[in-house]
């Protein structure tokens, strides 16, 4: 199949989402359990949670009806009415410097501080599309990947810059994905793999599947698994790269691919991935998987229960848990002090540390 043909094909998964003895854990490989679900019955205004992101003692969701505040266990929720961009909210970060919030919406870019919405769109600012995938803040820039390309604002000087295939390294300027670390930015472009910055030299590099195989990895470990790139994620000196056909992680020098037939992964189809220390967990279409170089943790259902199946040196077992994530379909995940929080495609999910 041709490359543009299978990425027509693949493209149109993307509304899925928009719609033996127990191996030795150890010590920083974290265990999740006592779920609790939270859905429209508990205050949430849709079932379908895109995104969730802590902030302190504040939980901030993306919902497709609206952004939402958990706080002091209560529930409020944000909509056009109240100055947000869209009520599809697909990505939340919070800056460092001056605790603001930044929203990707399925209708533009919002900024909020001091509980006033500021949206940004093509036709008021630099923003390359209304669509927003990713948002991430880094110091003074916020950075977000977008259905029509990078974007960059300087929220200082209020300069944009915006990168497509015309101006760096990429197939097409659907971005999916992007993060920042080690003075460098992390895009995630579809059909084009992985796209770095490097800030001090204001240079790309690009980073796709040597082999050029599009329906399989032809051979391992040459780079990243597939160049249908849909999450990125950098935490100390490992960065992790999610697909719909596997997961790579890079050390800076060599890459490593992994996959649910020859590792602990729930799913290849990855939605989201975020790194928490040495720890990358990545959200798929068949459960929640943790891994740390060594084990694997995946969280699954089992009917009204949950499944834990942990993986390592090649075997794995399963046990099961009285509760369980809300759905498998997991689309974004966070960590507040020892409680994890899981967005997924019905209902929202809150996990403790038990080890």
């Amino acid at each position: 199949m041709k490359k543009n043909g299978l990425l027509a094909v693949i493209g149109l998964l993307l509304p899925l989402w928009i719609m033996a003895a127990e191996p030795e854990q150890g010590g920083n490989m974290p265990e999740y359990g006592n779920w609790k679900t939270f859905t429209t019955k508990d205050g949430l205004p849709a079932n379908k949670i895109y995104c969730v992101r802590a902030d302190g003692d504040r939980i901030w969701i993306g919902t497709s009806h609206g952004l939402v505040l958990y706080e002091n266990e209560e529930f409020t929720t944000f909509t056009t009415e109240d100055g947000l961009a869209h009520n599809g909210v697909l990505s939340i970060d919070v800056s460092q410097m001056t605790g603001d919030l930044w929203i990707g919406t399925l209708g533009g870019m919002n900024h909020y501080s001091g509980g006033v919405f500021e949206t940004y769109n093509q036709f008021n600012s630099g923003l390359a599309n209304d669509v927003i995938y990713s948002v991430v803040c880094d110091g003074k820039d916020v950075w977000c990947a977008t259905g029509g390309g990078a974007g960059h604002l300087d929220t200082y000087s209020g300069e944009w810059a915006i990168y497509t295939e015309r101006n760096a390294p990429m197939h097409e300027p659907w971005t999916y994905s992007v993060c920042a670390g080690d003075n460098k930015i992390w895009i995630a472009a579809w059909g084009g793999g992985v796209i770095e910055w490097q800030k001090d030299k204001e240079t790309f590099r690009d980073y796709v599947d040597p082999d050029g195989e599009m329906e399989i990895d032809l051979l391992p470990d040459d780079g990243v698994v597939h160049d249908i790139t849909t999450a990125v994620s950098y935490a100390n000196g490992m960065l992790w790269v999610a697909t719909y056909f596997g997961l790579s992680r890079y050390d800076g020098n060599h890459w490593k691919g992994y996959f649910d037939h020859d590792s602990g992964l729930a799913s290849n189809f990855i939605n989201f991935i975020r790194a928490n220390g040495d720890v990358a967990y990545m959200c798929t279409d068949e459960g929640l998987s943790a891994f740390n170089g060594e084990e694997w943790i995946s969280y699954k259902k089992n009917g009204n229960a949950g499944q834990v199946v942990y993986y390592k040196d090649g075997k794995s077992t399963t046990k099961s848990d009285a509760t369980s994530i809300a759905h498998e379909f997991t689309i974004g995940v966070d960590f507040q002090g020892d409680d994890i929080w899981v967005a997924t495609s019905y209902g929202l999910s809150r996990g403790t540390r038990i080890n």
